[in-house]
């Protein structure tokens, strides 16, 4: 079916204002990306998985203008004992980074990486390519096509220190693009954090093969700029044993896009992804999530939990798919959300497509209000309004930060998300 002439029209002014990179072992799958951009058409309003969150801001030509935002607080994992890589609108800072290299893995550079014969070659585009069907991620290509820098992470063995990738936002006209990559060889262990607005429009990608035996752990918290907009995209692939468990905590942003396809192939596998974001005012916030269960015994898990206020708005979309051979499926999907006011909405679509008769699969999806009863609970026993309220919050959101595995990183969550809260009390 031809593209509507306005989708074209907005999808070649937009690829008309970006560079395609030239040189290397990326070279054939960045042309491809672009082929398929092209043949896609960036996304609309009219798209079936758009319909609940405008696109335009995200495709047009120019990144809208976003004013820097310094809310006194450093790095949420400023803690916790990681090897940092830096990025200042989408720019990689040597000087604020560490050294690229630790026990049981390599990290390169998507820019400096251009030998021939590297093991990116054999991943890079493909994974976002598989996760191009049933449903369309015209941005994920874009970024394929046209990112210039990211991380090639290729982890051999258990890595004890997490990688930890820090985002700035300098310029209020910065437009990044990074697309980062993991291959986790079978046996091996890695965690990978990530925190910081990064730029005024910020698309990125990441592509993770996880292994037979392995396991990759990803905490990401998305930085307070008010009037910051994201797309981000990532995308997996799951051997025999393996266990991806991926969190996002979102606080503030005009607009966020996060997407998570995950594709278990290999049987015994375990996905979890779980996210918590607590949005204020002119506040967008839409997850997007597709996992295919095609290996038996598998096991996947989908937590969010949305707390919203002041006309903020939530999105989820999440589907689980469950191919003809994928037995003994075991998949739970919940979303749900906490509306702080009336003015506030929260819109879900929950999927699941079953294909196999010796499954065990649920979804679920519920928004209201503070319980009063419990509201009234705390407050007879002293406790003022805004501080109960804080509380049921906390407690609200509990399910979803418990995925994460690392006590930690869950406690630099609590801390950032108790912070949100305290700022807003009266």
């Amino acid at each position: 079916m031809a593209l509507p002439q306005l989708k074209i029209d907005a999808t070649e002014a937009r690829i008309a204002a970006l560079e395609l990179p030239q040189g290397g072992w990326a070279d054939g799958a960045r042309r491809d990306a672009l082929e398929r951009v092209r043949a896609m058409g960036l996304p609309g309003t009219r798209d079936e998985y758009w319909k609940y969150t405008d696109p335009r801001s995200l495709v047009q030509a120019d990144a809208q203008t976003a004013s820097l935002f310094d809310g006194g607080d450093g790095p949420i994992f400023a803690e916790i004992d990681a090897l940092k890589i830096v990025f200042t609108d989408g720019v990689f800072d040597a000087s604020e980074s560490d050294d690229l290299s630790g026990e049981n893995l390599t990290i390169e550079r998507l820019a400096e990486s251009t030998a021939d014969l590297h093991w990116a070659r054999d991943l890079y585009g493909v994974l976002e390519n598989n996760g191009q069907a049933p449903v369309q991620r015209p941005l994920a290509a874009l970024n394929t096509a046209f990112a210039n820098d990211g991380v090639l992470i290729h982890v051999t063995g258990k890595v004890e220190k997490p990688i930890y990738l820090i985002y700035h936002h300098r310029s209020e006209n910065s437009d990044a693009m990074l697309h980062h990559l993991v291959k986790v060889e079978q046996g091996a262990s890695v965690t990978l954090l990530e925190s910081g607005p990064a730029a005024a429009r910020f698309n990125t990608c990441m592509e993770v093969d996880v292994a037979d035996d392995a396991e990759f752990h990803h905490v990401r918290a998305q930085g307070r700029d008010h009037e910051r907009r994201a797309a981000t995209h990532v995308f997996g692939r799951l051997g025999t044993e393996s266990v991806f468990k991926s969190f996002t905590l979102t606080v503030n942003g005009v607009l966020t896009r996060n997407e998570v396809v995950l594709e278990l192939t290999g049987d015994d596998a375990t996905a979890h992804v779980a996210g918590a974001c607590v949005g204020d005012g002119e506040f967008h916030h839409d997850d997007t999530v597709f996992i295919t269960h095609d290996a038996v015994n598998c096991e996947s898990r989908q937590v969010f939990k949305k707390v919203l206020r002041n006309g903020a708005t939530g999105v989820f979309q999440g589907k689980i798919l469950v191919k003809p051979d994928a037995q003994k499926t075991d998949g739970y999907q919940i979303s749900q959300s906490l509306l702080l006011d009336g003015d506030s909405q929260f819109l879900a679509k929950p999927e699941l497509e079953i294909y196999a008769d010796d499954v065990a699969c649920s979804h679920g999806s519920t928004s209201g209000a503070i319980d009063e009863e419990a509201l009234f609970y705390l407050r007879s026993r002293g406790v003022p309004a805004d501080i109960a309220t804080n509380l049921l919050t906390l407690a609200f959101l509990a399910e979803a930060v418990d995925e994460i595995d690392d006590e930690a990183l869950g406690e630099a969550i609590v801390n950032r998300i108790e912070g949100w809260l305290d700022r807003r009390i009266g």
